[in-house]
Protein backbone atom coordinates (compact mmCIF):
# COMPACT_ATOMS: atom_id res chain seq x y z
CA UNK A 1 0.00 0.00 0.00
CA UNK A 2 1.15 3.33 -0.97
CA UNK A 3 2.28 5.79 1.77
CA UNK A 4 -0.14 8.68 2.39
CA UNK A 5 0.83 12.09 1.95
CA UNK A 6 0.15 15.71 1.12
CA UNK A 7 1.58 18.09 -1.96
CA UNK A 8 2.50 21.86 -0.67
CA UNK A 9 2.71 24.57 -3.21
CA UNK A 10 4.34 27.71 -2.12
CA UNK A 11 4.35 30.32 -4.58
CA UNK A 12 6.51 33.32 -4.27
CA UNK A 13 7.49 36.22 -5.56
CA UNK A 14 11.02 35.11 -5.55
CA UNK A 15 11.03 31.53 -5.57
CA UNK A 16 8.57 28.68 -5.69
CA UNK A 17 8.20 24.78 -4.45
CA UNK A 18 6.48 21.55 -4.42
CA UNK A 19 6.79 20.03 -1.12
CA UNK A 20 5.50 16.39 -0.10
CA UNK A 21 4.88 15.28 3.30
CA UNK A 22 2.72 13.51 5.87
CA UNK A 23 0.22 14.61 7.97
CA UNK A 24 2.96 14.61 11.22
CA UNK A 25 5.08 16.87 9.02
CA UNK A 26 7.56 15.14 7.68
CA UNK A 27 8.99 16.02 4.72
CA UNK A 28 9.42 13.17 2.15
CA UNK A 29 10.33 15.13 -1.27
CA UNK A 30 11.32 18.59 -1.99
CA UNK A 31 11.60 20.88 -5.13
CA UNK A 32 12.31 24.46 -5.62
CA UNK A 33 12.97 26.60 -8.09
CA UNK A 34 12.97 30.66 -9.05
CA UNK A 35 9.75 32.17 -9.91
CA UNK A 36 11.43 34.45 -12.70
CA UNK A 37 7.81 36.39 -12.84
CA UNK A 38 9.86 38.24 -15.99
CA UNK A 39 8.57 34.59 -17.64
CA UNK A 40 4.78 35.34 -17.13
CA UNK A 41 2.76 33.09 -14.89
CA UNK A 42 2.50 30.03 -17.48
CA UNK A 43 6.54 29.41 -17.10
CA UNK A 44 6.12 28.63 -13.17
CA UNK A 45 2.91 26.94 -13.69
CA UNK A 46 4.36 24.62 -15.75
CA UNK A 47 7.24 24.23 -13.56
CA UNK A 48 4.96 23.48 -10.38
CA UNK A 49 2.83 21.18 -12.50
CA UNK A 50 5.84 19.03 -13.37
CA UNK A 51 7.70 18.47 -10.26
CA UNK A 52 4.56 17.99 -8.72
CA UNK A 53 3.87 14.85 -11.13
CA UNK A 54 7.25 14.00 -10.75
CA UNK A 55 7.24 13.69 -6.75
CA UNK A 56 3.71 11.90 -7.58
CA UNK A 57 5.86 9.37 -9.67
CA UNK A 58 8.09 8.59 -7.24
CA UNK A 59 6.03 8.45 -4.26
CA UNK A 60 2.91 6.71 -6.16
CA UNK A 61 -0.30 8.56 -6.87
CA UNK A 62 -2.65 6.42 -4.95
CA UNK A 63 -0.73 7.59 -1.75
CA UNK A 64 -1.98 11.48 -2.31
CA UNK A 65 -4.49 12.41 -0.25
CA UNK A 66 -4.77 16.03 -0.97
CA UNK A 67 -2.98 19.67 -2.09
CA UNK A 68 -2.43 23.03 -0.34
CA UNK A 69 -1.44 25.67 -2.16
CA UNK A 70 0.14 28.74 -0.41
CA UNK A 71 0.04 32.11 -2.17
CA UNK A 72 0.25 36.22 -1.73
CA UNK A 73 -2.86 37.89 -1.84
CA UNK A 74 -5.11 39.08 -2.51
CA UNK A 75 -7.13 35.38 -3.77
CA UNK A 76 -10.21 34.03 -3.81
CA UNK A 77 -9.65 31.01 -1.61
CA UNK A 78 -13.27 29.44 -2.54
CA UNK A 79 -13.06 29.85 -6.22
CA UNK A 80 -9.41 28.85 -6.01
CA UNK A 81 -8.20 31.60 -8.10
CA UNK A 82 -5.00 34.20 -8.08
CA UNK A 83 -6.20 37.61 -8.11
CA UNK A 84 -2.78 39.71 -9.50
CA UNK A 85 -0.82 39.93 -6.36
CA UNK A 86 1.85 42.50 -6.48
CA UNK A 87 5.00 40.47 -6.25
CA UNK A 88 3.63 37.89 -9.38
CA UNK A 89 3.04 40.22 -12.09
CA UNK A 90 0.55 38.80 -14.58
CA UNK A 91 -1.57 36.48 -12.15
CA UNK A 92 -4.51 37.89 -13.06
CA UNK A 93 -7.17 35.58 -11.99
CA UNK A 94 -5.32 32.43 -12.25
CA UNK A 95 -7.52 29.09 -11.92
CA UNK A 96 -5.01 27.99 -9.73
CA UNK A 97 -7.03 25.35 -7.59
CA UNK A 98 -8.65 23.66 -11.01
CA UNK A 99 -5.33 23.31 -12.37
CA UNK A 100 -4.13 21.24 -9.82
CA UNK A 101 -7.64 19.55 -9.57
CA UNK A 102 -7.50 18.38 -13.41
CA UNK A 103 -3.57 17.21 -13.26
CA UNK A 104 -4.36 14.99 -9.93
CA UNK A 105 -7.91 14.31 -9.54
CA UNK A 106 -7.96 14.95 -5.71
CA UNK A 107 -8.80 17.66 -3.46
CA UNK A 108 -6.24 21.24 -3.52
CA UNK A 109 -6.97 24.13 -1.76
CA UNK A 110 -5.77 27.81 -1.43
CA UNK A 111 -5.15 30.23 1.09
CA UNK A 112 -2.90 33.25 0.95
CA UNK A 113 0.33 33.05 3.16
CA UNK A 114 -0.48 34.69 5.98
CA UNK A 115 -3.43 32.04 6.71
CA UNK A 116 -1.31 29.40 5.27
CA UNK A 117 1.65 30.43 7.67
CA UNK A 118 -1.16 30.97 10.99
CA UNK A 119 -2.05 27.05 10.05
CA UNK A 120 1.59 26.06 9.96
CA UNK A 121 2.45 27.71 13.46
CA UNK A 122 -0.93 26.82 14.81
CA UNK A 123 -1.20 22.85 13.98
CA UNK A 124 2.37 22.36 14.71
CA UNK A 125 4.31 25.45 16.09
CA UNK A 126 4.01 28.27 18.62
CA UNK A 127 0.48 28.60 18.79
CA UNK A 128 -0.31 24.60 19.18
CA UNK A 129 -2.49 23.63 21.72
CA UNK A 130 -4.20 26.84 21.36
CA UNK A 131 -8.08 27.57 19.89
CA UNK A 132 -7.58 31.23 19.33
CA UNK A 133 -4.66 32.47 18.14
CA UNK A 134 -2.88 35.08 15.71
CA UNK A 135 -0.03 35.07 14.03
CA UNK A 136 1.26 38.28 12.54
CA UNK A 137 4.31 37.69 9.53
CA UNK A 138 6.50 41.21 10.84
CA UNK A 139 9.10 40.24 6.94
CA UNK A 140 9.17 42.46 4.68
CA UNK A 141 5.49 43.71 5.24
CA UNK A 142 2.99 42.85 7.95
CA UNK A 143 -0.11 40.25 7.87
CA UNK A 144 -1.92 37.81 9.91
CA UNK A 145 -3.71 35.05 9.82
CA UNK A 146 -6.69 34.89 12.43
CA UNK A 147 -7.57 31.42 13.89
CA UNK A 148 -10.66 31.71 16.02
CA UNK A 149 -12.64 29.17 18.15
CA UNK A 150 -10.22 26.31 16.38
CA UNK A 151 -10.82 27.32 12.85
CA UNK A 152 -9.07 29.35 10.22
CA UNK A 153 -11.34 33.12 9.85
CA UNK A 154 -10.50 34.50 6.31
CA UNK A 155 -13.55 36.74 6.20
CA UNK A 156 -16.14 37.62 3.88
CA UNK A 157 -13.57 37.92 0.83
CA UNK A 158 -9.91 36.26 2.21
CA UNK A 159 -9.41 39.66 3.37
CA UNK A 160 -9.63 39.02 7.25
CA UNK A 161 -5.81 40.13 8.78
CA UNK A 162 -5.09 43.00 6.68
CA UNK A 163 -3.68 44.74 9.87
CA UNK A 164 -0.71 46.53 8.17
CA UNK A 165 -3.58 49.01 7.26
CA UNK A 166 -4.35 49.68 10.05
CA UNK A 167 -3.64 53.32 11.37
CA UNK A 168 -1.72 53.73 14.59
CA UNK A 169 -0.27 57.63 14.62
CA UNK A 170 -1.34 60.61 12.42
CA UNK A 171 2.00 60.73 10.96
CA UNK A 172 4.92 58.34 10.17
CA UNK A 173 6.24 55.75 7.69
CA UNK A 174 3.51 55.37 4.77
CA UNK A 175 3.02 51.55 4.02
CA UNK A 176 -0.97 51.16 2.11
CA UNK A 177 -0.58 54.66 0.93
CA UNK A 178 -1.25 55.62 4.86
CA UNK A 179 0.81 57.74 6.79
CA UNK A 180 1.29 56.24 10.60
CA UNK A 181 0.30 52.37 9.16
CA UNK A 182 0.66 49.49 11.34
CA UNK A 183 3.25 48.20 8.19
CA UNK A 184 4.64 51.42 7.95
CA UNK A 185 6.11 51.57 11.48
CA UNK A 186 6.16 47.28 12.00
CA UNK A 187 7.82 46.13 8.66
CA UNK A 188 11.36 45.88 7.04
CA UNK A 189 10.69 48.32 5.10
CA UNK A 190 9.56 50.41 7.87
CA UNK A 191 12.13 49.92 10.15
CA UNK A 192 14.66 50.94 7.50
CA UNK A 193 12.15 54.26 7.08
CA UNK A 194 12.05 54.95 10.58
CA UNK A 195 16.27 54.82 10.53
CA UNK A 196 16.45 57.05 7.22
CA UNK A 197 14.69 59.77 9.29
CA UNK A 198 16.52 59.41 12.25
CA UNK A 199 19.53 59.06 10.65
CA UNK A 200 19.51 61.83 8.75
CA UNK A 201 18.76 64.23 11.97
CA UNK A 202 21.22 62.88 13.82
CA UNK A 203 23.97 63.24 11.37
CA UNK A 204 22.56 66.75 10.55
CA UNK A 205 23.19 67.91 13.63
CA UNK A 206 26.50 66.67 13.51
CA UNK A 207 26.34 63.17 15.37
CA UNK A 208 28.16 60.17 14.32
CA UNK A 209 25.69 57.23 13.49
CA UNK A 210 27.62 53.53 13.39
CA UNK A 211 26.41 52.24 10.53
CA UNK A 212 25.42 55.23 8.51
CA UNK A 213 28.73 57.69 7.85
CA UNK A 214 26.86 60.41 5.68
CA UNK A 215 23.61 61.58 4.35
CA UNK A 216 24.02 60.56 0.75
CA UNK A 217 24.15 56.55 2.32
CA UNK A 218 20.78 57.19 4.06
CA UNK A 219 18.78 55.34 0.86
CA UNK A 220 21.12 52.15 1.52
CA UNK A 221 20.29 51.88 5.59
CA UNK A 222 18.57 47.90 5.93
CA UNK A 223 17.09 46.43 8.73
CA UNK A 224 19.62 44.34 8.70
CA UNK A 225 22.17 46.81 9.44
CA UNK A 226 20.27 47.79 12.29
CA UNK A 227 19.69 44.89 13.91
CA UNK A 228 23.42 44.18 13.63
CA UNK A 229 24.62 47.64 15.10
CA UNK A 230 21.73 46.88 17.67
CA UNK A 231 23.49 43.73 18.54
CA UNK A 232 26.96 46.12 19.29
CA UNK A 233 24.87 48.05 21.38
CA UNK A 234 24.28 51.13 19.04
CA UNK A 235 22.17 53.23 20.72
CA UNK A 236 20.88 55.11 17.62
CA UNK A 237 20.05 51.29 16.55
CA UNK A 238 17.86 50.37 19.66
CA UNK A 239 16.55 53.29 19.80
CA UNK A 240 14.79 52.51 16.59
CA UNK A 241 13.63 49.15 17.44
CA UNK A 242 11.56 50.71 20.21
CA UNK A 243 10.19 53.02 18.46
CA UNK A 244 8.82 49.93 15.74
CA UNK A 245 8.31 47.89 19.40
CA UNK A 246 6.21 50.78 20.63
CA UNK A 247 3.96 50.82 17.63
CA UNK A 248 3.84 46.80 18.12
CA UNK A 249 2.71 46.94 20.83
CA UNK A 250 0.01 49.56 20.28
CA UNK A 251 -1.07 47.41 17.03
CA UNK A 252 -0.98 44.04 19.31
CA UNK A 253 -3.42 45.77 22.25
CA UNK A 254 -5.85 46.60 19.95
CA UNK A 255 -5.47 42.51 18.39
CA UNK A 256 -6.04 41.49 22.08
CA UNK A 257 -8.94 43.57 23.01
CA UNK A 258 -10.54 42.84 19.71
CA UNK A 259 -9.73 38.80 19.33
CA UNK A 260 -9.01 38.32 23.13
CA UNK A 261 -6.28 35.80 21.60
CA UNK A 262 -4.39 33.32 23.65
CA UNK A 263 -1.43 33.41 22.09
CA UNK A 264 0.00 36.06 19.30
CA UNK A 265 2.74 34.49 17.74
CA UNK A 266 5.08 36.70 15.22
CA UNK A 267 7.87 35.78 12.85
CA UNK A 268 10.45 36.93 10.94
CA UNK A 269 11.86 40.13 12.16
CA UNK A 270 10.08 39.62 15.55
CA UNK A 271 11.73 36.42 15.94
CA UNK A 272 15.42 37.46 15.40
CA UNK A 273 15.07 40.33 16.60
CA UNK A 274 13.16 40.32 20.13
CA UNK A 275 15.80 41.62 23.05
CA UNK A 276 15.10 45.11 20.60
CA UNK A 277 11.54 45.18 20.15
CA UNK A 278 9.97 43.18 23.68
CA UNK A 279 10.43 45.68 25.90
CA UNK A 280 8.98 48.70 24.51
CA UNK A 281 6.32 46.72 22.68
CA UNK A 282 5.13 44.85 26.34
CA UNK A 283 5.10 48.22 28.07
CA UNK A 284 2.65 49.44 25.60
CA UNK A 285 0.49 46.59 25.95
CA UNK A 286 0.32 47.43 29.83
CA UNK A 287 -0.66 50.46 28.98
CA UNK A 288 -3.85 50.27 26.19
CA UNK A 289 -5.05 46.36 26.56
CA UNK A 290 -7.40 45.20 28.74
CA UNK A 291 -6.06 43.68 31.57
CA UNK A 292 -8.08 40.61 31.12
CA UNK A 293 -7.57 40.20 28.23
CA UNK A 294 -3.83 40.79 28.16
CA UNK A 295 -3.59 38.86 30.93
CA UNK A 296 -4.83 35.37 29.32
CA UNK A 297 -2.30 36.23 26.16
CA UNK A 298 0.90 35.44 25.63
CA UNK A 299 3.65 37.19 22.74
CA UNK A 300 6.11 34.57 21.34
CA UNK A 301 7.74 34.32 18.47
CA UNK A 302 7.18 32.12 15.84
CA UNK A 303 8.98 28.29 15.91
CA UNK A 304 9.14 27.03 12.11
CA UNK A 305 11.82 29.26 11.10
CA UNK A 306 13.00 29.03 7.83
CA UNK A 307 10.73 25.93 7.21
CA UNK A 308 7.69 28.02 7.61
CA UNK A 309 7.34 27.86 3.83
CA UNK A 310 6.62 24.52 3.43
CA UNK A 311 5.15 23.60 6.49
CA UNK A 312 2.43 26.45 5.42
CA UNK A 313 1.67 24.77 2.16
CA UNK A 314 1.07 21.21 3.54
CA UNK A 315 -0.59 22.81 6.85
CA UNK A 316 -3.36 24.10 3.96
CA UNK A 317 -3.80 20.40 2.75
CA UNK A 318 -3.80 19.27 5.76
CA UNK A 319 -6.02 21.20 7.36
CA UNK A 320 -8.99 22.65 4.89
Amino acid sequence: MSKKYFLGIDIGGTKCAVIAGTEEMEILEKISFPTETKRGPDYAIELLLQSAEKITNKLGIKGLKSIGISCGGPLDSKKGLVQSPPNLPGWDNIPIVKLFNDKFNVPAYLQNDANACALAEWKFGAGKGTENMIFLTFGTGMGAGIIANGKLYSGTNDLAGEVGHIRLAEDGPEAYGKKGSFEGFCSGTGIARIARKIVIEKLSRGESVSFCSHISKVDNITTKDIAEAASDGDKTAIEIFSISGTHLGLGLSLLIDILNPQKIVIGSIYARCRQFLEPSCMKMIEQEALEPSRSVCQVVPAELGEQVGDFASLSVAIVS
